[in-house]
């Protein structure tokens, strides 16, 4: 699969930091702060994939380009490995759910229904009450939305109505400014991955559902069809039908 293979480690240190032009005692910090995780050989060798290799150069992105500080960059590089955990976990429920097919389809068991969409994405709030619950100036709130910080529902009349979700999103971005000093750029790529992930989230939530959905009705139906033995049975009964009301042959003597 194309995925796994850019996680394939494959490259010694020496090679990944000529690739994004570092110097390999700076890809051995951003290991120790938790940026990148490279793999390692049976030799404990650091080895790194295609995806360290496209991590380091966001890493240099953010810092170089956008000025982002270190604060902003473990954050942006802890999301972006959730998503590639998220993306893990897709194709290991997948393959779980495949498999329970195959045995509920041996067993003839229904599967248990899927959950539901996750209530804290309903738009509840008012921008009035949401600025309360996150101490924050309405106008506040309206700029991080023209950012893309934040994506607020609307109303029928085109209220803005923020979610629980929403919610957690601007304390997230007042712990990213206050607590640790985040500049806009930064917080901006960390709530970009944000939405991401919570895509992620809600397309796999939505990939299984339909797989759920996939496995009862196929198994409703399975369930409907007679068994062989029924089938061998009615297949009995029609001959017999058939026959029923023929001449017999006559048997033919023996010469």
């Amino acid at each position: 699969m194309a995925n796994q293979s850019k996680h394939r480690p494959v490259y010694v240190i020496s090679v990944a930091a000529e690739l994004v032009d570092m110097h390999p005692q700076t890809l051995r910090l951003y290991e120790r702060k938790g940026l990148i995780r490279p793999g390692r050989s049976t030799g404990k060798t650091r080895l790194y994939s295609e995806r360290d290799i496209e991590h380091l150069r966001e890493i240099r992105r953010l810092t170089q380009e956008l000025g982002v500080n270190l604060a902003g960059v473990e954050e942006v590089m802890r999301l972006q490995h959730e998503l590639d955990d998220m993306q893990g976990e897709f194709e290991a429920e997948i393959e779980r759910i495949e498999g329970e097919l195959r045995e509920q389809v041996q067993q003839k068991a229904l599967p248990a229904p899927g959950e539901k969409l996750d209530p804290r994405d309903r738009p509840v709030y008012v921008i009035s009450i949401a600025a309360e619950l996150v101490d924050m100036h309405p106008q506040t709130l309206r700029l991080y939305e023209r950012k893309q910080l934040i994506r607020p529902g609307r109303s029928s009349g085109k209220t803005r109505l923020y979610s629980e979700r929403d919610i957690e999103h601007l304390r997230e971005i007042r712990r990213l400014t206050q607590e640790l000093g985040v500049n806009l750029a930064g917080v901006e790529e960390i709530m970009r991955l944000r939405h991401a992930l919570d895509g992620a989230r809600t397309h796999l939530e939505g990939n299984v559902q339909k797989l759920q959905d996939d496995i009862t009705e196929r198994m409703t139906l399975w369930r409907a069809l007679p068994s062989p033995e029924e089938a061998s049975s009615e297949a009995g009964d029609g001959s017999a039908d058939a026959d029923e009301g023929q001449p017999v042959p006559a048997l033919q003597s023996q010469s």
